[in-house]
């Protein structure tokens, strides 16, 4: 039963972010945000990302994951509060901060109790667990998008989010001493033991890296580029399209974990190739309909980055999500600020189509990092 509440901790996080994003617009009205302050707005949850593993990485692997859990859900608990209780812009924005710190931490010491209390499935829980994030974010913007068109404030989605964290203490706290999985001969039994590879751990990070920077540039813009560049009303329900089209994925490179590297090269490459078709298009519903392949090869970057790490982690399986957690962090930030700050000056379609040309380097580190598996 642990996975079932490590799930619910990875589905609430993927329902903050989706719901930050859908509600990025509608702050930016509130307090009178640019597009390059709305983008810096964003990045200050995401800065909060890549410093939680920083500092707790190397610990969690010493310590119990669970009770290390518990803690960081209370945390959670009261920011979550504070964020819908109050309107001051200062405390929203410091407990935004607060907030990326624990949803951080939560992410990658749930992904390492995962693989921890579960050796021999873990491979085919990743990928189920990844698109729990994906279906809450997918979740939350059609949230959003009811709430503000029945006159209600987004912040009650940080109340569903202290509502959620609150039934996830609870059961992570009843099953606290949770004893793992048999290990035995299975497909994954590559999936414990080995040492620890810090070239391809940095290699894997520089594609997450690479991705959730487009991912959070993509996502937190698509409700203003379809307000302001396309004249529709859709960019919420573009958001949770491009969210819940990744669950299917997910599960897919779950089921075929085998072949991590190789779907992960096919999305590196398809993720630009169909970013520039979205910026060439002017009609809404072509765009909405080129956000589903958009989402579907985006959503294969995760588990098969995971799945990949495993061979590559040994026995500091923490440390290596906490490097992964921290360059998702990094690419938030840096990218997110930077589709702002381009979005004033060439436009937010060709702020979105310069960021995806970074997927180059993404592309020439699996290939490396093959080498690395090779040798």
């Amino acid at each position: 039963m642990l996975w079932l509440y490590l799930f619910l901790i990875v589905f609430f996080n993927g329902f903050e972010a989706g719901g930050y994003q859908a509600s990025l617009y509608s702050i930016g009205q509130v307090y009178d945000l640019s597009v390059t302050s709305m983008g810096l707005f964003a990045s200050v949850e995401l800065f909060a990302t890549m410093l939680a593993p920083l500092v707790l990485g190397s610990l969690a692997d010493r310590s119990h994951k669970l009770k290390f859990l518990l803690v960081l859900l209370g945390i959670q608990i009261v920011f979550a509060f504070t964020l819908f209780a109050s309107s001051v812009e200062p405390l929203f924005i410091g407990c935004i901060f607060f907030l990326g710190l624990t949803t951080s931490a939560l992410q990658f010491i749930s992904i390492a109790a995962l693989m921890e209390a579960y050796p021999v499935s873990g491979k085919r829980k990743i990928g189920f667990m990844t698109s729990m994030y994906a279906l809450g974010a997918f979740v939350a913007p059609l949230i959003v998008d009811r709430l503000l068109d029945h006159g209600f404030s987004w912040r009650l989605v940080f109340l569903a989010l202290m509502v959620g964290s609150v039934i996830a203490f609870l059961g992570v706290f009843a099953l606290r001493n949770y004893k793992a999985e048999e290990k035995g001969q299975s497909e994954d039994t590559d999936f414990v033991g080995g040492r620890f590879v810090i070239t391809g751990v940095l290699l894997l990070c520089v594609v997450m890296c690479i991705y959730v920077g487009f991912e959070n540039g993509f996502a937190f813009f698509v409700d203003t580029m379809f307000a302001e560049v396309l004249n529709s009303s859709s960019g919420k329900f573009a958001i949770s399209l491009f969210w819940v089209v990744m669950i299917p994925s997910r599960v897919l490179v779950g089921l075929f974990s085998r072949h991590a590297k190789k779907i992960l090269i096919a999305a590196i490459i398809a993720i630009p190739l169909i970013t520039w078709l979205i910026t060439m298009m002017t009609d809404a519903r072509f765009v909405i309909a080129l956000i589903i392949p958009l989402g579907f090869a985006c959503g294969a970057i995760y588990p098969s980055v995971l799945s990949t790490l495993i061979a590559f982690s040994g026995n500091k399986k923490a440390t290596a999500t906490a490097m992964i957690t921290t360059a998702t962090g990094i690419g938030g930030v840096v990218f997110t600020a930077l589709t702002g700050f381009m979005a004033d000056r060439i436009g937010l379609q060709g702020s979105m189509l310069a960021l995806s040309a970074f997927f180059i380097l993404s592309l020439i580190s699996v290939l490396i990092l093959s080498r690395i598996h090779a040798d």
